[in-house]
């Protein structure tokens, strides 16, 4: 549980530390996604797991004719989330990976959305507080961005970086 000198951690490490396979993985999603270490990475694999256990309870559930009502709702939240359809079943959020996930992140969308010009670029300008969802300053990469958020991301008007004319900015549109 935890205290407030003390909380409680909200991921759990690998079992096998030294597992090559696992060690060349992480590193793979280290570099595509920008993590600043494994924990970031760890946590993520925690909320996945997190959400397949409530799935497979639902699936139990339903083998009983009980939580319909309760399916409905998980499947709701995870279409508000971003991460499955709003026709989507239990099913298809058993096959949630990490990766889907991860595209969710605000780090991610910066980068999608060219506001920045690689993925470390990206989680800077988001801690350098650069970067506003839906009129509130976001400083996490972490953020996992809503589905009716993605297209309120922009530069926030007290950074230096929502003026067209400056120095990054303009070198990205010569690019272009």
């Amino acid at each position: 549980m935890g205290t407030a000198k003390r909380p409680s951690k909200k991921y759990r490490s690998p079992l096998r530390i030294w597992d090559k396979p696992r060690i060349e993985r992480d590193k793979v999603l280290r570099n595509k996604y920008g993590f600043k270490n494994k924990k970031e990475l760890w946590k993520v694999e925690s909320r996945l797991r997190n959400i397949r256990l409530r799935a497979r309870e639902l699936v139990g559930l339903k083998a009983l004719n009980l939580g319909q009502e309760e399916e409905k709702e998980f499947i709701a939240t995870l279409s508000k989330r971003g991460l499955v359809s709003s026709s989507a079943t239990v099913d298809d959020v058993l096959e949630l990976n990490l990766e889907n996930l991860m595209d969710r992140r605000l780090q991610t969308f910066v980068l999608k959305k060219e506001m920045a010009r690689s993925i470390r670029e990206a989680r800077q300008v988001i801690t350098h507080r650069h970067i506003i969802v839906d009129g509130k300053i976001i400083d996490s990469p972490s953020y996992l961005v809503k589905k009716d958020e993605e297209d309120k991301i922009e530069f926030a008007e007290s950074s230096p970086l929502s003026s067209p004319t400056h120095p990054v900015r303009a070198k990205k549109e010569e690019k272009q």
